[in-house]
C-alpha cells in the first residue's frame, strides 16, 4: 500500500504544490493537507498518517512546537520542509530535528524552476524512506552541558593520544551530534572532522546551528587548511572531507561513494591511512552502510572506533553495519560516547606523563 502523507503548510500555493508532488508518486498517497499546526494536531489522531511533511514557519504554533507536540502525543515520522536560505527558518528546522523530526529537505519553488524535478524527487524519497522509521515518544533528557563531567565507568585508555577525531551520522544525526559534541569543552585538545548526510543547501546553516549549541567552534571545512584543536570542521554540502598524508583537510568533488557525498567511508579511510592508531572514529545513527568499511579500516590500522548502540540510535543502520564487519572497538549508548572520548584524551595524557 502507498505511504499515507499528511502535509502541514500554511501557504495555499505551496500546499497545493506539495499535494501535487505527493499525488504523482506511486509510492505515496495524500491523506490530508492542513494549513496550521493546530489543525494538524487536531486531525493527526483521526487521519493516522504514516509520515508528516512539516512546514516550519506557521501561523500560531510553529513547526518546531508542532513537532514537539506530535512526538509527545502521537509519535509519527516527520520530514521538515524548509526554505534553505532563511537563517531563522534554518535554526528552527535544526531544532525540530532535535525535537524528533527525522530529516529536513528544501521547499519546492514550482514546476519549471531550475532543479524542480530534483527537489520534488528528494521530497518524495525522504517521505517514503522516513515513513519506515519506527519512532517513539520524545521524552529524552536534554543534551549535557558543554564540559559536563562523565558519569560512566572508566574503560581502558588507548596507548596514544588521538590526533584527530572523525564523526559521521545520517538520519537522526543533528540531535545525536549535539549530545556528543555537547560533552566536549571549548579547549578540546584534538580537531574533530564531521560528516553529516544532509542537503547541500542546509550545511552552512547546520554548522551555524551546531556552533550555537556546543562549546567547541563549529565551521565548514576548508580545502588545504590544517584542522585545529577545539574546532569541529564540517564537510561542506556535496563535498567529500578527508585527510591528506600531510595532515591537511581535503575537500573534494570526487564521485560519490556508495551513493553518498560526503561519505563517511572517505573520511574514515583517509584517517586509517594517515593516522593509524592515532585516529579516533565515531559512527552514529543513520540509514544504510556508509562509514562501516572506513571504520573497519581505521580499526584494523589500530585506531579506536566507537559506534552508537542500538538502544539509542534513531536508525540502527550504519552502526549495525560497522558492528557486523567487526570494525568497532565499542558500541555505546549516545550519552556515553562523549565521556568515553574525553577519557581517551585524558588517559593518553596521563600515560604520556608517566602517571
Amino acid at each position: 500500500m502507498p505511504v499515507r502523507v499528511m502535509i502541514v503548510e500554511d501557504s495555499a500555493v505551496v500546499r497545493q504544490l506539495l499535494a501535487h508532488i505527493v499525488s504523482r508518486d506511486p509510492r505515496l498517497a495524500l491523506a490530508a493537507a492542513v494549513p496550521s499546526a493546530e489543525e494538524a494536531l487536531a486531525e493527526i489522531g483521526r487521519v493516522r498518517p504514516d509520515v508528516v511533511s512539516m512546514d516550519i514557519r506557521l501561523p500560531g504554533l510553529d513547526g518546531l512546537e508542532a513537532t514537539r507536540r506530535i512526538m509527545a502525543e502521537c509519535p509519527t515520522p516527520i520530514v521538515v520542509i524548509a526554505d534553505a536560505v532563511e537563517e531563522g527558518g534554518l535554526r528552527i528546522s535544526m531544532n525540530a530535528l532535535r525535537a524528533g523530526a527525522l530529516s529536513v529537505v528544501e521547499k519546492p519553488l514550482g514546476p519549471g524552476r531550475e532543479g524542480w524535478e530534483a527537489v520534488a524527487e528528494a521530497i518524495c524519497t525522504q517521505l517514503f524512506i522516513m515513513s519506515q522509521v519506527p519512532v517513539i515518544r520524545q521524552r529524552r533528557a536534554p543534551a549535557p552541558a558543554p564540559g559536563s563531567p562523565p558519569a560512566a565507568a572508566r574503560p581502558a585508555a588507548p596507548a596514544a593520544r588521538p590526533a584527530v577525531v572523525g564523526i559521521a551520522a545520517s538520519t537522526g544525526g543533528p540531535p545525536a551530534l549535539a549530545r556528543v559534541l555537547g560533552a566536549l569543552p571549548a579547549g578540546f585538545p584534538a580537531p574533530v572532522l564531521l560528516v553529516q548526510h544532509m542537503g547541500a543547501s542546509f550545511m552552512e546553516g547546520f554548522a551555524a546551528w551546531l556552533d550555537g549549541l556546543v562549546a567547541p567552534r563549529v565551521l565548514l571545512a576548508r580545502d588545504g587548511a590544517r584542522p585545529e584543536p577545539g574546532h569541529v570542521h564540517v564537510a561542506p554540502g556535496d563535498r567529500h572531507l578527508s585527510l591528506t598524508p600531510g595532515g591537511l583537510m581535503r575537500v573534494s568533488a570526487a564521485p560519490p561513494v556508495g551513493g553518498q557525498r560526503p561519505a563517511a567511508d572517505v573520511l574514515f579511510g583517509s584517517m586509517a591511512r594517515v593516522l593509524g592508531p592515532r585516529g579516533f572514529g565515531i559512527l552514529l545513527t543513520g540509514m544504510g552502510e556508509d562509514g562501516a568499511r572506513g571504520l573497519a579500516a581505521l580499526h584494523a590500522a589500530g585506531g579506536t572506533t566507537l559506534a552508537e548502540d542500538e538502544t539509542t540510535a534513531i536508525v540502527y543502520g550504519m552502526p549495525a553495519a560497522a558492528v557486523r564487519l567487526g570494525g568497532v572497538t565499542a558500541a555505546l549508548p549516545l550519552d556515553a560516547i562523549g565521556p568515553r572520548l574525553l577519557r581517551a584524551m585524558a588517559g593518553a595524557s596521563e600515560a604520556m606523563d608517566g602517571r
